[in-house]
């Protein structure tokens, strides 16, 4: 398979599902997760703060569902409970993120974040070609996510140390489906602000 440059074009960080549950103590949002879930959430928060720095467009990306579950359709046929109601305080995007009522934000009601949104709108206006991909879960939204922008023809990176999963056994075999699609897609917080400074500097 061809291996592509890390970053191509114009890139866009997708902020996929860091919500204020992952920080909060004894919270739970009816999803199992990693054991480690909070400190890659906080390695997430680090390439937010890097990509702000070097003028990189962030969007953040909010699974929200109705109070009267109108909307989970089959999402709980599976492992999941009852989780990310909008009036639950563990929904909203986690301060921890620095996010601002001045980002760009898109809620959705299903694990893509492709699927009925504005999500291909904005990133058109954006003229995005690279997408980088941290948050939850690895093996749900993250790569059902990251399978939909490829579809759609963009080169697709994830940071692994920012990623957690619903398991690590579930959280490698994502990561592996997702380097099948493109190969070098599996990166690292670290390498990926490498590049992005690497690229900002080339275009100044």
């Amino acid at each position: 398979m061809t291996r592509q440059p890390l970053l191509v074009g114009k890139t866009v960080l997708l902020v996929i599902d860091i919500q204020a549950g992952a920080f909060m103590e004894g919270y739970s949002a009816g999803i199992p997760e990693v054991a480690d879930y909070r400190e890659r959430m906080r390695r997430a928060c680090t390439l937010i703060e890097n990509a702000r720095a070097l003028s990189v467009p962030v969007v953040f990306l909010q699974e929200c569902h109705r109070p009267d579950f109108v909307d989970y359709g089959r999402e709980l046929d599976g492992a999941e409970g009852i989780h990310l109601l909008e009036n639950d305080p563990g929904t909203r995007i986690a301060e921890e993120t620095g996010f601002t009522s001045k980002d760009y934000l898109v809620r959705k009601r299903r694990y893509s974040a492709f699927f009925g949104t504005e999500l291909e709108i904005l990133l058109k206006g954006l003229k995005a070609e690279t997408l980088l991909l941290v948050g939850g879960m690895t093996d749900v939204c993250i790569h059902y996510t990251f399978a939909d922008a490829h579809q759609h023809d963009y080169y697709c990176r994830v940071a692994e140390d920012a990623l957690g999963g619903t398991s690590e056994e579930a959280h490698r075999a994502a990561l592996a489906a997702m380097e099948y699609l493109q190969s070098g897609a599996v990166s690292t917080v670290d390498a990926l602000t490498e590049a992005l400074e690497q690229q900002s500097r080339r275009v100044a």
